[in-house]
């Protein structure tokens, strides 16, 4: 047990304002971002239309010294946006990009931004969401009470043999009795409402719900570390699905709404009953930090392996981008490229830059680096694992690059929920790099093979990734307390297992 941490955030949680003389102030603001013509989907359909709009959300709290922004959006990733939008909040609103949390609903019903033909859409997005700072910065209003609740939603399940991580977390701004924002997450993959149209996924239909029942309040989703969970839809649904295909598209699609909006009253009902019970108090001063982790990665396949496995893919066709038939085979191409010209391969995260196309490219590959210049921004190129730990009160608050799977989200959350309340959420920033557990890993399973079949990258992840992963976190988590690791539970070394 970490008694000192422990000590701090049960002071902290019982006197929330005793040596804060400070007033927390909140802002909010919301934009539709939906495409204004076809763009290619992440399901790699060009889209046909809209079902059903999709938004930004801004909040922003202001302690009287620092801001720290939280802006949420139905989409899979921020990607191309990501750097554009970082440099102009600096530049013109002065907020470091370790005070801007940029989190995505994961909504795959969306454009996609790693498609070269959707960059434009990226710029634009850029735009869009430095205006909604804006707004929510100029209605600031206060005094504000920031509180947390947790509970469950047991309507998701897990694969790669991993416990599942139900829970759900509410983070309350109020001022008086007014609700003004609620931010919450759940670990799952959305649910989609249409093959072929824009929509928000279940939770854009969630919030509605819960802006309904509770007027005045702007609902924020952002999804939880659930790389490797799903909704629980019904039974016999996939089989609906492909009967219904046959028979009707648009019947399909209205199959396809009435289970997601199920999905959707599901979790505004969870969410409700949290917001609505015991919930604490962690208004106070602001502090948070940003880092990037070098994860590690495993040994190249033997080159004769290689060599054997490059006989069954075509490979005269280069580097090609999503949605490109071929494009899971990128891999291949780049790990017979290595061999060929003797580049030395990546053995952690931080050897390689991740390109707006998401070709992961070694920095001092000067061949590769020139011929993607344009597609890797000069001031914050994309290098992972990046991840924010913020402090409001008692509270960190834990916002990790890509799709961090459930236990290492679950490992990180139980380290300190004996000591006070904690936030942990991934999908933040740029690019959605599955951050795979061990046991993934030893299967091989699909979240595991992702940094190769989408990302171009040569060799895959070693098994130690998920402990430094969650050993990276409680270390942040702990330097916001002030506070040194205690090596005999959260060193590294110690968190590794043969």
């Amino acid at each position: 047990m970490r008694l000192a941490i422990g000590l701090a955030l049960v002071l902290a949680v019982g006197l929330p304002s005793a040596a804060w003389a400070l007033e927390m102030k909140a802002g909010v603001a919301k934009a539709p971002i939906t495409n204004d013509k076809p763009r290619v989907m992440v399901n790699s359909r060009l889209s046909q239309g809209t079902l059903k709009d999709i938004h930004a959300r801004a909040l922003v709290l202001n302690d009287g010294q620092h801001r720290l922004v939280f802006v949420t959006y139905d989409l899979n990733c921020l990607d191309v946006a990501t750097p554009l939008l970082r440099k102009r909040v600096e530049r013109e609103l002065g907020i470091d990009k370790s005070h801007l949390i940029l989190l995505a609903t994961h909504n795959h019903s969306a454009p996609i931004q790693i498609v070269p033909d959707n960059f434009q859409y990226g710029h634009w997005l850029a735009d869009r969401l430095f205006e909604l700072i804006q707004k929510a910065i100029a209605a600031e209003r206060g005094p504000v009470k920031v509180e947390l609740g947790v509970g469950n939603g047991y309507f998701i399940f897990s694969r790669g043999g991993a416990p599942v991580d139900y829970e759900i977390q509410v983070l309350k701004v109020s001022q008086g009795d007014q609700p003004i924002a609620l931010l919450f997450n759940h670990p799952a993959h959305p649910a989609q409402a249409s093959a072929n149209l824009i929509g928000p996924g279940h939770p854009g239909w969630a919030m509605d719900e819960i802006e309904a029942s509770m007027p005045g309040v702007q609902a924020m989703y952002c999804d939880g570390a659930g790389g490797n969970q799903f909704v629980r839809r019904p039974a016999d649904y996939l089989d609906r699905m492909r009967r219904t295909r046959n028979e009707n598209p648009k019947a399909l699609d209205a199959y396809m709404q009435q289970v997601t909006e199920e999905i959707a009253r599901q979790l505004a009902k969870a969410t409700l009953k949290i917001t609505n019970g015991e919930l604490i108090d962690v208004t106070g001063p602001i502090t948070s930090s940003y880092e990037i982790f070098a994860l590690p990665l495993a040994p190249p396949m033997p080159e004769a392996e290689a060599r054997e496995l490059a006989k069954k893919v075509p490979m005269d066709v280069g580097f090609v981008p999503y949605p490109h038939k071929d494009r899971s085979t990128n891999w291949i191409r780049m790990l017979i490229r290595y061999y060929d010209e003797g580049l030395e391969f990546p053995t952690k995260t931080t050897d390689m830059v991740c390109t707006d196309d998401t070709y992961l490219v070694r920095k001092d590959d000067d061949r590769f680096l020139g011929k993607y210049d344009d597609s890797i921004d000069d001031a914050y190129p994309c290098v992972y694992e990046e991840t924010i730990v913020a402090k409001i009160g008692s509270m960190p608050f834990v916002a990790m690059q890509g799709e961090v799977c459930a236990p290492i989200g679950a490992r990180i959350k139980d380290a300190f929920r004996t000591d006070g309340p904690i936030f942990v959420t991934a999908y933040m920033g740029e690019h959605n790099l599955y951050i795979p557990t061990r046991e993934l890993v030893r299967q091989d399973a699909y979240q595991a093979r992702v940094i190769r079949i989408q990302y171009a990258c040569p060799v895959g992840w070693d098994p130690s990734v998920e402990d430094e992963m969650v050993a990276n976190v409680v270390r942040m988590v702990e330097s916001a307390f002030e506070q040194k690791s205690n090596p005999g539970r959260l060193n590294p070394a110690r968190l590794r297992r043969e």
